[in-house]
């Protein structure tokens, strides 16, 4: 043996691990028999968050670089596959949690005041790292976020909130896509020119179709807002004026290579990029569905009554579902995907730059 043997029982500290759990009810001599339940269930969330900072924050070490090595893509996207299968777990348990009954809770639902799952330093750090801004997070009681958070963690998240990012990080990885513009391909220009294609074949297939004038007119005009929905990506300036208006965060350079990275991902250079954008969208909605399910046990547990934290609950936990998504640029980027069919060919030279090397050649 290389190394001094070490024993499972040690190793996993079980004895700190496995006596972590001090149940309130006993301490004031009252029966609860779910109390256990509701304590490893949350131990256990805390546990699995711990798994997701060390797996968030390596890929933030890879990613806050001036260049990111194609190398790590893999093994970027790996780590966030791992992430949200540990997503789609912490969704799960909460299966396990509702076997507990309304009325199993509130045998020791008073012993709890004012703890709440509101103050998990951990849960808001993911938050953070995500890159859910604090402009865009919900008061909590009329006050910020971080107040119920311990005095030392409460200033830990503030600074947080300032620091790198996984969406600044991967926004500025995609402004330094360097395949827009290649010596003969400029990709917004024939990106535009093809929906423009588009717009003009659906107007001729209304016209044909609808013999009825108002009816004509009807999915004419639905063409001219599909129209000027699309302006806000294609033009700069109605870009600007759409960011002010909240439906972008991301800049336009970085959404121009989200974009492009979608519509030709089948190219062999941009199948990692695609999944790696496939994955935060996951990440993305696997938080809202744990958000969701976790506003629909409250409902459950508690209906209409004030959280132990003393917030409204289910109220509370339901409106975040939408106010904090974070990557939602790349959802809204859907409504300008093109059909492959219209997707501009690329060059011999564009060709063979997103090829694989030993498939060109060279």
């Amino acid at each position: 043996m290389r190394y001094p043997p070490t024993h499972y029982h040690d190793y996993l500290q079980l004895d700190q691990v496995l006596n972590a759990q001090k149940l309130k009810s006993q301490e004031f001599q009252a029966s609860a028999h779910d109390e256990m339940l509701f304590i490893i269930t949350h131990q256990t969330y805390e546990l699995w968050f711990k798994q997701l900072l060390h797996e968030l924050t390596s890929v933030l070490e890879i990613f806050n670089k001036q260049s990111v090595s194609e190398k790590q893509m893999g093994l970027v996207v790996h780590r966030l596959k791992r992430f949200t299968t540990i997503q789609k777990l912490l969704i799960q348990q909460i299966d396990i949690l509702e076997t507990m009954t309304p009325l199993d809770f509130l045998d020791f639902r008073d012993f709890l005041f004012p703890a709440s799952g509101f103050q998990s330093f951990q849960f808001r750090q993911l938050e953070s790292l995500m890159g859910l801004p604090a402009s865009q997070r919900l008061s909590l009681n009329s006050c910020p976020y971080h107040r119920v958070l311990k005095p030392d963690q409460s200033q830990k998240m503030q600074k947080l909130d300032n620091e790198i990012n996984l969406f600044k990080c991967v926004e500025q990885w995609l402004s330094r896509t360097p395949f827009l513009k290649i010596t003969g391909f400029d990709f917004w220009k024939v990106y535009i020119q093809s929906v423009e294609q588009m717009f003009a074949s659906d107007r001729q297939t209304i016209i044909e179709t609808f013999q009825n004038p108002e009816d004509q007119k009807k999915n004419l005009d639905t063409i001219l807002q599909a129209e000027k929905s699309f302006s806000s990506l294609i033009l700069e300036e109605e870009y600007k004026k759409s960011k002010v208006q909240g439906m972008w965060r991301m800049s336009f350079s970085a959404l121009q290579a989200a974009l492009f990275i979608q519509l030709y991902r089948d190219q062999p250079i941009l199948q990692l990029p695609f999944k790696l954008l496939t994955s935060l969208i996951d990440m993305d909605e696997l938080t809202t569905q744990w958000r969701y399910r976790h506003a629909l046990m409250a409902k459950r547990m508690l209906g209409t009554k004030i959280g132990t934290g003393g917030s409204s609950g289910y109220d509370y936990l339901r409106q975040t579902t939408d106010q904090h998504r974070i990557f939602q640029d790349f959802n809204q980027l859907t409504t300008f995907l093109i059909p492959r069919s219209l997707l501009p060919e690329l060059s011999e030279e564009v060709e063979r730059k997103l090829g694989f090397y030993y498939g060109n050649n060279l």
